[in-house]
């Protein structure tokens, strides 16, 4: 509960954080952040960044080169003494942990923690609308009230295109990874995007909660014969071969329709599909309709996914 005045001065309840509005300085410890910040225009107000080669904003990147923006760190490890050194009007963070200790030392010495929880919604545009958590903390309910109905309404109007389509390509996803790998629930915000996209997915109707994993034998017996393989964390086809020589016999490999969402890799890692793909969901989505129905986008150019070659 946070309770948001333009003085600090100002008595507020003790059941909540006091947070003096707007901010002029905020240290953002998740790449996600930063698209929110953008689109409402208040990323010159980042003043400290958790794991900057995970950074895929040119702007925010400039400013840590620059030395303008302070390096605080592993996210979850953020260094309590460079925060209190810093003094940023706020730090945003993601809860993966209640009893945060770094948040409690911060809150303890004045600095508010905002708790972005993005990552815990199930659905891409409940994701998307946490842009107007952050928008409040600068007075600009109104900005991001109009920015999000835009990316909803946009998302929606793709999403009935695909909606009407006859015939499902049969699709799998993610990758092997040390012999585990991990597939996307029907209630995952993944399965939710393949189903939204017109996928005809296996696992659409499995309720797990998060990923599931499976050993690749498991999926040899399930998608061996799919048309589309998206998701696939790998560069080309050759490396995806080499890694282990049974992706070989998935159907998508031979006819060569395999994509990665690793279009907006930096050589640092920085991947802006676990960046700005929070916030534009509306874009994400029209990548997967592009590659599973070309006729719905004609002459669209993905944003954040790319064939193997």
């Amino acid at each position: 509960r946070y309770y948001l005045v333009n003085d600090l001065n100002t008595k507020t309840p003790s059941n909540g954080t006091r947070v003096k509005i707007p901010l002029q300085t905020i240290a953002a410890a998740a790449v996600t952040h930063f698209e929110f910040l953008r689109l409402i225009g208040e990323l010159q107000t980042v003043n400290a960044i958790c794991s900057p080669e995970l950074v895929y904003n040119a702007e925010i990147r400039k400013g840590f080169a620059e030395g303008k923006i302070t390096d605080l760190g592993n996210a979850f490890n953020i260094n309590v003494e460079k925060t209190l050194e810093l003094k940023p009007n706020a730090v945003m963070m993601s809860g993966y942990n209640q009893n945060d200790p770094y948040g409690k030392r911060v809150s303890e010495a004045g600095i508010p923690v905002l708790f972005n929880n993005e990552w815990m919604e199930t659905t891409l545009l409940a994701r998307a609308e946490w842009i107007k958590f952050v928008a409040v903390f600068y007075n600009k309910e109104k900005v991001a009230d109009s920015i999000f109905a835009d990316i909803d309404k946009r998302y929606n109007d793709v999403k009935a295109k695909a909606a009407a389509v006859k015939l499902k390509p049969n699709i799998m996803a993610g990758s092997n990874f040390r012999g585990t790998w991990y597939m996307p629930s029907g209630q995952n915000y993944m399965g939710k995007l393949f189903a939204d996209a017109g996928a005809d997915y296996f696992y659409s109707n499995d309720t797990t909660a998060g990923s599931i994993p499976l050993n690749v034998e498991t999926v040899l017996k399930n998608f061996a014969e799919t048309d589309i393989w998206l998701n696939c964390n790998f560069k080309s086809i050759d490396d995806l071969i080499k890694a282990d020589s049974k992706h070989a016999l998935f159907h998508p490999v031979k006819t060569g329709q395999v994509y990665n969402f690793n279009k907006r890799l930096l050589p640092s890692t920085a991947n802006d599909f676990w960046e700005s793909a929070v916030a534009r969901p509306d874009l994400l989505l029209s990548d997967v309709i592009s590659i599973l129905h070309p006729e719905l986008l004609p002459g669209y150019q993905t944003v954040y996914a790319e064939k193997l070659k």
